[in-house]
């Protein structure tokens, strides 16, 4: 193994969960998480020689994730697919904190990919500052997205 590919695992090692996350924000879907992991890592080693550290290592691997799985979401809505599915679910949880979780994820999962980037981030307790640098916009723009996009998640309804 080549010391680039060692620091690349490494790197990989270190933010596996970053990944993780931002992929469980796009599916909830086990199958498609793997997936969507996959092609995160693809893309992240693709640019891995590239990375100039202009930025922080995080910051870089939160993009190229957010990236991948908001173009993965992109060429999914292309390509239209029957999903088979049973009517029950046996490991579901019916008390009330579960209910208010699995409501919230199905209201951001209804948010156009960029703004479910945000909340992402935010529900990660990144600074304004950080979620701008990872999505390429100012620390006044973050603030006023995040303003709208609750807004937005409080009228939605429970359909």
């Amino acid at each position: 193994m080549t010391t680039l590919e060692k620091q690349f695992a490494q790197t990989v090692k270190e933010h596996k969960s970053t990944i993780y996350t931002v992929c469980y924000m796009f599916s909830k879907d086990a199958d498609e998480v793997d997936d969507l992991f996959q092609e995160v890592l693809v893309n992240l080693w693709k640019g891995y020689e590239g990375f100039q550290h202009r930025s922080d290592i995080k910051t870089w691997v939160y993009r190229v994730s957010l990236n991948t799985c908001i173009s993965q979401e992109r060429k999914k809505k292309r390509t239209p697919t029957a999903r088979l599915s049973m009517d029950i679910n046996l490991f579901e949880d019916r008390d009330e904190d579960t209910r208010q979780v699995d409501m919230l994820h199905k209201r951001i999962a209804r948010l156009q990919p960029f703004d479910r980037a945000i909340v992402l981030l935010w529900l990660e307790n990144l600074s304004y500052e950080e979620i701008g640098q990872i999505v390429g916009i100012s620390t006044k723009n973050v603030s006023v997205r995040l303003f709208r996009i609750k807004e937005q998640l409080k009228n939605m309804s429970n359909d």
